[in-house]
């Protein structure tokens, strides 16, 4: 296998499809892989089942989300909306 130490996750596709595809895929895909905090227990073992689908794998909590983030920038901003509505009242 070539080194990937500049490319990292990216390296698998050598010196197809050109640069700045491969650095988008590579921030989706590294920030797709990491673990993420649980909403229901607050610790950082959510990982990816299917797009969409993520899973807890300390409380087994499963729930859906974007297809490579638990939670999309959009539905932050909305959770927020909802909040602050909740608050006026």
């Amino acid at each position: 296998m070539a080194r990937t130490k500049k490319v990292g996750i990216t390296g698998r596709f050598g010196a197809r499809y050109g640069r700045k595809a491969k650095r988008s895929v590579k921030l989706i895909e590294e920030n797709m892989k990491k673990n993420h905090v649980c909403p229901k227990c607050d610790r950082p073992y959510v990982k990816r089942q299917a797009a969409g689908i993520w899973k807890c794998r300390k409380c087994g909590a499963v729930f859906t989300g974007g297809a490579y983030v638990p939670q999309t920038p959009m539905a932050k901003s909305a959770a927020r909306s909802i909040r602050d509505i909740k608050v006026e009242e």
